[in-house]
């Protein structure tokens, strides 16, 4: 048997709105089968999409549905760091460092160390899973 990591995605849960409908054109079952209107919807190619499911985006744009227990036993939000946390990041990374020189480089700001030390599991899982970088307010 053979490992593989997935690609990342984007994924939004379906709350049943007619925005979300629209947005991935879900369509019911009843126009499927040219009859009446069917409170079951289907993402195309995908299969049934009920309310809670998540509406997974690949990298080319397509769309599948996970069901909410799959996901959630499945998949976790990357963590949201603040963008001198990510470049610190992306430069330990880019001189070829691991996470042990990261944590113990003796150089690094105020900022981070205190952050590392604030936010250590965090830090460990922006640094392997990959993060998102916080809004500036």
């Amino acid at each position: 048997m053979k490992v593989y990591l997935k690609q990342l995605f984007q994924a939004e849960q379906f709350d049943g709105s007619n925005e979300m409908i629209d947005k991935y054109e879900l369509i019911d079952a009843g126009t499927m089968l040219g009859a009446h209107h069917s409170p079951e919807l289907y993402l195309t190619g995908s299969g049934k999409v009920d309310v809670g499911d998540w509406i997974a985006t690949g990298v080319n744009g397509e769309h599948w549905a996970i069901a909410d227990d799959v996901f959630k036993k499945t998949y976790a939000e990357l963590p949201v760091v603040p963008h001198y946390v990510a470049e610190y990041i992306n430069y330990m990374k880019s001189s070829y460092r691991d996470i042990w020189d990261a944590i113990n480089y003796p150089f690094k700001s105020d900022n981070i160390n205190k952050y590392i030390e604030d936010n250590s599991e965090t830090f460990a899982r922006a640094w392997l899973d990959g993060d998102v970088v916080e809004e500036e307010k």
